[in-house]
């Protein structure tokens, strides 16, 4: 693949989840299990294309971990063309279980990851699959800048977790159900989150 259709490490895992957690504070009837499974959709998909080659992983120079540490060619997973299929798709499948309404959100969290991507991304997330045409790539390269990306990440987790918990304490309430439930998934959530995002930024 030409050097421009590369794409840094995807370390943006914590963040995605965040998000999910984020959605799930609004859309009450969408699992979050599901909500965190749409969010990593295109890494999910990008694991056996790797695994076959299709899709490929190096290191940066002599970077020795760490955000950016690999460069990954998700070419096809991560073109704006193939996240759009892929969460169509998945929002489709989803749609046949939850209904109409939770298809439709979980394939637009689905296509948040290339949205989210974007920011932290080179100029590498092509358009089309395989950057065919050798059409203009994106992306704003804040995995340039270490810990700006991770204090963004890191909101997005506790922001995620915090929206969480708000929605889940107040329906406990409304119901009449005890609320220490809603604590402990927020709490968990954060937790998680947190930890993803700190073994990504000192991984070796």
């Amino acid at each position: 693949m030409a050097e421009a259709a590369e794409t840094r490490r995807s370390v943006m895992i914590a963040g995605h989840f965040g998000f999910a957690a984020a959605v799930k504070s609004r859309e009450t009837t969408t699992p979050l299990w599901a909500l965190m499974l749409a969010t990593v959709w295109l890494d999910i998909v990008f694991v056996p294309l790797f695994m076959a080659g299709i899709e490929t992983a190096q290191k940066v120079g002599d970077a020795h971990g760490g955000y950016g540490a690999l460069i990954i060619h998700a070419d096809y997973t991560h073109s704006f063309v193939g996240m759009a299929v892929l969460s169509i798709v998945l929002g489709c499948l989803c749609g046949l279980f939850w209904g109409r309404r939770s298809g439709i959100v979980i394939g637009l969290v689905a296509a948040s990851h290339w949205f989210l991507d974007l920011f932290v991304h080179r100029a590498d997330l092509p358009i089309l699959p395989g950057n065919i045409g050798n059409l203009p790539t994106f992306g704003f390269g804040l995995w340039q800048y270490p810990w700006v990306s991770a204090v963004i990440e890191l909101a997005l987790v506790l922001g995620g977790a915090w929206l969480y918990w708000r929605a889940a304490n107040r329906a406990a309430a409304a119901a009449g159900k005890g609320q220490r439930a809603a604590a402990i998934s927020a709490v968990l959530i954060a937790i998680f989150g947190v930890l993803i995002l700190w073994m990504d930024f000192t991984a070796a």
